[in-house]
């Protein structure tokens, strides 16, 4: 995928995109990167680990959480944007689904935009992402952030997410983006059952009819947390090592099945798991 000054190979090697929240209450490392300076530094840090992406958010997307006016978001963001996009030459993400964030973002260096919403949410992004020619994430979610996690139920879970992913790539085409630049996110924890993002991870091949970039985000969520905390235990840090260790899993198990991408917030331990399971892959 070429763009501008920018390439991503996706094929042989696992990309990896690091995570960088500026908000107080995502629900890995809420608080942690609310200033800009020390999100300048985790961007920093997760570029000289070996992200080729940088993903800046500026509105938690956590189960329950309420957002934030695009004022803020912008606040937030758009320094941080700003500095690192003079500072590392891999592509910056804006992970944003209004408009008027993201252009504030690309018009300060951010590179790609990732929506939540693939485009549903604002009229505007995807005349936006057309008008700047960046790379878009189209991912799937069932309802929105705040009740997304309220008993969510699929029929036919991979076909329903797939037939989604589908008409948004066509819809995001016949808007003036360019197919080769989309890029495809099932969404994981977004509106499904810890058993649902266990059965995408183990099925994410069928995907592959798509014909696009699949991007998997698994990283410290819910699902991984239930599977690997002490029985009796109602929750555990999403920043304990077991957890991390869990993280990895996933992120193996979703590129043996297919994925392009894997969207984390621990980039050290990602790289070594890319270079051992792509090393399988490609024996």
């Amino acid at each position: 995928m070429e763009w501008g000054r920018h390439c991503l190979e996706l094929g042989r090697r696992t990309c990896i995109m690091g995570i960088v929240n500026v908000t107080p209450d995502s629900f890995s490392d809420g608080g942690r990167f609310l200033d800009s300076r020390d999100a300048v530094a985790q961007g920093l840090r997760l570029a000289a680990e070996g992200a080729d992406i940088i993903d800046i958010g500026g509105e938690s997307t956590r189960p329950f959480s309420e957002s934030v006016s695009a004022d803020e978001e912008i606040r937030r963001v758009v320094p941080v944007v700003a500095e690192l996009a003079e500072k590392i030459r891999i592509p910056i993400s804006i992970d944003t689904s209004k408009a008027v964030v993201a252009r504030r973002a690309l018009e300060a260096g951010a590179a790609m935009i990732n929506d939540i919403a693939a485009l549903r949410s604002d009229a505007g992004l995807a005349e936006l992402a057309a008008e700047f020619g960046v790379p878009v994430i189209l991912m799937h979610m069932r309802g929105e952030p705040r009740s997304m996690q309220v008993a969510p139920r699929y029929d036919d879970l991979v076909g329903e997410i797939y037939s989604f992913l589908q008409q948004a790539a066509d819809a995001a085409e016949g808007q003036g983006i360019a197919r080769e630049r989309l890029i495809v996110d099932p969404g994981i924890g977004f509106g499904k059952t810890a058993e649902h993002n266990l059965r995408l991870i183990r099925r994410l091949a069928e995907f592959a009819g798509l014909g696009l970039p699949l991007l998997v985000g698994s990283s410290r969520k819910s699902f991984i947390r239930r599977l690997v905390k002490p029985a009796g235990d109602p929750d555990i840090p999403p920043d304990l090592p077991v957890v991390e260790t869990g993280t990895q899993a996933t992120v193996a198990a979703s590129i043996f099945n297919g994925a392009h991408i894997v969207r984390v917030h621990d980039v050290a331990n990602t790289v070594a798991t890319v270079k051992v399971a792509d090393a399988i892959l490609n024996s």
